[in-house]
Order: structure tokens, then C-alpha cells, then sequence
């Protein structure tokens, strides 16, 4: 990752501005530095980031579908991508917080955003295209954090695998559609007129069980709102086996975002506390793992 002076210049170099330009750092950032960038005629955010291959994470993927989500109607214009570096308009708007993630009042706009990244988003996207099937992404963690051993959390990676095989069974069969795959609420901006989804690092063709459970246990949905999630996205009353496919998920994607917190702790080297962030994510997957078991 480059450091903030050789940032400056790689931004400076880059051939899409109209003007001279003014470069401010935006937070947020826990796999890539973001920068606003104002040219005199408009503002743009500038992502630059590696392949990250502990993550998954492949650029020119993550670059491929930012720019299909923007002719879906889903993200903001890509005006310019190269190795490691990702620029697309600026959008002036709040980026959501959990507790407005949960808020009635935004659920049709959050469930129709989704279905358009499942549905319409795929149907511009050309050339090969990554799955994203959390019980491999959890293998692969789990196989990441061998050589670091002791790692953090270490007495806990056997029975995560063991969990990870039994929700595996527990989800089922399921259909396919294209996910987003990392909904937290900082992925979610309102402009005052609509929703935009951003940050596409994790995208990849997936059970639409997974973005339903992430959102729902990323930004801390009751059974109750959960419920009312499903039932809003699917259009019918949700049955007890759809209901235990994605209590299941709910899980997988707790216990997934617990292992992608400690693998960060041992392979990261952008400033966030990641054992913070690990314990907290902990807290979370106990919480929902008691809940699947009852």
C-alpha cells in the first residue's frame, strides 16, 4: 500500500482530471486508502488498493463489477480504473449507520437496491466472474492462519471449523444470485433521493440468503426484523426451513467476518485495530450461534 506522499503523486498522475486538483483522505478504508478528489469541475473518490490474496480479493474483479453496478443503476460512475487504483464520482450524501440500516421507513429502498445488484447488476457484467461461497472463503481462512500459529484466537479454530461443516449442511440447497457480500452500513450512502451500494471488493455469485444474513447481523436486525426482511425481499411469509437456511447464514456470516478481522490482525498493514474489531465480531457469532442452537 502505498504511503501518503507516494499517494499524492500517484493521484496527481492520473489522466481523468480536467483540472488542478485537491486531494483529501477519507476514513473508512480497511483494505484501501479512499481520497476525495475535487478537479475544479467535479468530485471523485480514488481507491487504491492491491490484490489481496488472504482476502480474496482481486482488483480486477472488484473493477469489472463496479463498473457493470453502475449500469445496473446500483453504484456511482467509474471514470477511471488501472492496477491498484479505482476512481468514481463522488456521491454527496450520509453514509448509513446501523441503526438506520434498521429503520422501517428505509427497508423497500434497502430490499429493492438489492434486488437490483442480485438480478439486473449480472446481466452487464462480461467475462469471467469470481463466486463468493462463504463456507470456502472460511476454509481458506482458516488455512491462511496456519502459519501464524499462535495466532490470534487460535484455541477457538477448531470448533469454528466444525461449525463451519454444520452450517454448511443446515443452509441446504440454494439458488443463485449475484451478491454483493459485504453489507455494512458504511456500504450504504443516501443522497436524499436514493440509495447507492458501494464497494464491490467482495462481489461474486452467491446464495441471496448471505447478503439477507449479513445485513442483518452487520447491522444488528432482531429475529423480528430479520423476519420482516425475508418476508419483504422473498414476498411471502418465510417457512420454517427458509427460516433455518438463513439462521444458518446469519452465522456464516458472523463467523466469517470474525476470521476475515483475525487474519487482518496478522496480514494488514493499514492502522486499525483489528483485535478490536475480531472481539467485537465475536461477540456477535456467539450471540447467533446460541440462537441457531436453541
Amino acid at each position: 500500500m502505498p504511503d501518503a506522499a507516494d499517494a499524492d503523486r500517484l493521484i496527481r498522475a492520473l489522466p481523468c482530471w480536467q483540472g488542478t486538483v485537491r486531494i483529501a483522505p477519507l476514513d473508512g478504508g480497511m483494505t484501501n486508502r479512499n481520497f476525495r478528489v475535487d478537479d475544479g469541475c467535479a468530485s471523485f473518490v480514488v481507491r487504491l488498493g492491491q490484490d489481496l490474496p488472504a482476502h480474496g480479493i482481486v482488483r480486477w474483479h472488484e473493477q469489472a463489477v463496479a463498473r457493470a453496478a453502475h449500469a445496473a443503476g446500483v453504484s456511482p460512475q467509474v471514470v477511471h480504473a488501472g492496477p491498484g487504483v479505482l476512481v468514481s464520482r463522488f456521491i454527496d450524501g450520509q453514509t448509513l449507520e446501523a441503526q438506520q440500516v434498521r429503520d422501517p421507513a428505509r427497508r423497500d429502498a434497502i430490499v429493492a437496491l438489492l434486488r437490483r445488484c442480485h438480478h439486473d447488476l449480472p446481466r452487464q457484467l462480461r467475462g469471467p466472474v469470481l463466486m463468493f461461497w462463504v463456507f470456502q472463503v472460511i476454509r481458506d481462512y482458516l488455512a491462511v492462519l496456519q502459519p501464524h500459529a499462535p495466532c490470534l484466537m487460535q484455541d477457538q479454530l477448531p470448533a469454528w471449523a466444525a461449525m463451519a461443516r454444520t452450517l454448511e449442511q443446515a443452509v441446504g440447497p440454494v439458488d443463485i444470485v449475484f451478491g454483493h457480500n459485504d453489507l455494512l452500513a458504511a456500504n450504504l450512502i443516501d443522497d436524499g433521493r436514493r440509495l447507492w451500494l458501494i464497494d464491490w471488493e467482495y462481489a461474486g455469485f452467491n446464495s441471496p440468503l448471505f447478503d439477507l444474513a449479513g445485513l442483518a447481523v452487520n447491522n444488528g436486525f432482531d429475529d423480528d426484523q430479520a423476519r420482516d426482511l425475508l418476508e419483504q425481499y422473498f414476498r411471502q411469509p418465510v417457512d420454517a426451513g427458509r427460516w433455518r437456511s438463513f439462521a444458518a447464514m446469519r452465522c456464516a456470516s458472523a463467523l466469517r467476518e470474525t476470521l476475515w478481522a483475525v487474519v487482518s490482525h496478522h496480514t494488514s498493514d493499514i492502522g486499525v485495530d483489528h483485535a478490536v474489531y475480531a472481539r467485537q465480531c465475536r461477540r456477535a457469532l456467539d450471540q447467533v450461534w446460541r440462537d441457531f442452537n436453541r
